[in-house]
């Protein structure tokens, strides 16, 4: 079959590229976030220890999209499935736990992260500004606030846990950024599921720390 690209010229091919590589990213997004309802609604139940070993094999499909990207895109596409699923079934005992006791910081949580993504993502997309020093320095905002997060589960610092969701809104405000330009600047159309897995990261992680900073307004 003839290539839908051949025989046109390289800056239309390249932004026409783009475009398909953007629409099937977005797809994977929301067919992954899917996956993921389906998930916290079906281990709503689940005792902790479930949950703990679902974290572990999503982060294992994580590994594996990286390496099967490589060699077959319908293997990268099922590992990211899989992930989106076992990401559920792992948030689904939190989940469950707002839902029961605070089910409007879930609503707020939701629009928000909804604004968060659409506003950072789109600013992302547009600028023309390289931001590959934002996602070096991202990546290591990130590990710095993991380290804080383990010291805030041994130390008791005041306003701790908020201190923790705004820093991580702004490391992944970033992060968002840099995810949408390298959806527009790429032409790999082979790269759209680990794309895909990586904004839907962002919207997951930015999503909870939204659902963190409401439960403790609606706590005051």
């Amino acid at each position: 079959m003839a290539d839908s690209f051949a025989y046109r010229p390289a800056g239309t091919v390249a932004r026409d590229r783009t475009h398909t590589l953007f629409a099937r990213t977005m797809g994977y997004v929301a067919a992954t976030a899917g996956l993921f309802a389906l998930g916290a609604y079906a281990g709503r139940n689940l005792p902790g220890i479930v949950g703990i070993l679902c974290f572990v094999a999503a982060f294992g499909c994580l590994i594996g999209m990286q390496f099967a990207v490589r060699r077959s895109v319908q293997l990268t596409v099922g590992l990211l499935a899989a992930f989106g699923l076992f990401t559920g079934l792992a948030i689904a005992p939190t989940l469950a736990y707002y839902a029961a006791v605070d089910p409007q910081a879930l609503w707020r949580a939701g629009a928000a992260t909804a604004l968060f993504i659409a506003g950072f993502g789109a600013a992302g997309y547009a600028t023309r500004r390289d931001l590959t020093a934002i996602a070096r320095f991202g990546f290591w905002a990130l590990v710095a606030l993991i380290g804080f997060g383990i010291v805030l589960i041994f130390v008791n610092i005041p306003n701790g846990a908020l201190i923790y969701s705004i820093l991580g809104l702004v490391i992944f405000a970033g992060l968002t950024m840099v995810d949408f330009q390298r959806a527009r600047r790429s032409t790999d159309l082979d790269s759209a599921p680990l794309l895909a897995a990586s904004i839907f990261l962002d919207v997951l992680n930015v999503f909870l720390f939204f659902l963190q900073i409401f439960n403790r307004s609606d706590d005051r």
